[in-house]
């Protein structure tokens, strides 16, 4: 008589186990996340010192993480309020960049692809863009063509922005500090 509720409790257990490790591994790139504003980076993803998830998460993905030493990636799927990039907005980002040799900024859907789209423009680099007076970047992501650094959502639900920084030199250990500081993300107009 208490075999079974023994194995049941071992079941859930297990069951409990397994769909979490699920999640974790499927639904994150990691534990060691930094964030800086709505952008959320993952700085020792590609070193021997990232965490089991991260390891998994890329193993599982295929995806091939940059190295510290090479670059750092940043993700937004939401802008500087909190509230979630929606395709069918215009939203700005506006800011100044830390310091790197060469950077790019791209949009992808919910999932991680590329937006097909009439003016096949999915992101630019560091040396497409046309930079503000400052030395800051503003970018404008619209389902409508728009002057100047415009990238076409294609009018879907959300979206992503990676923001990849390569040859920085420059810790994320503190996100307290200006170095650390990225181009805010403002959603300007909704429909």
């Amino acid at each position: 008589m208490r075999l079974l509720p023994l194995a049941f409790t071992l079941a859930a257990a297990a069951a409990l186990g397994l769909g979490l490790t699920y999640v974790s591994v499927t639904h994150s790139r990691g534990m060691d996340a930094v964030r800086s504003g709505a952008w959320v980076g993952w700085p020792r993803s590609g070193t021997t010192q990232a965490d089991p998830y991260a390891r998994a998460a890329f193993a599982r993905s295929g995806e091939l993480p940059l190295e510290l030493a090479d670059g750092l990636l940043f993700l937004a799927s939401e802008d500087s309020s909190g509230a979630p990039l929606d395709g069918r907005c215009e939203i700005r980002i506006a800011g100044h960049l830390p310091q790197a040799r060469v950077w790019t900024l791209t949009l992808t859907d919910e999932e991680g692809h590329l937006i097909p789209n009439a003016a096949e423009r999915n992101g630019f680099t560091s040396n497409e863009l046309v930079y503000r007076p400052d030395g800051d970047i503003d970018v404008l992501l619209s389902p409508r063509a728009r002057a100047g650094n415009w990238l076409p959502t294609g009018a879907r639900g959300r979206v992503k922005v990676a923001l990849r920084l390569y040859d920085a030199p420059f810790s994320f250990s503190s996100a307290t500090g200006e170095s650390a500081m990225l181009p805010r993300i403002v959603t300007e107009r909704c429909p």
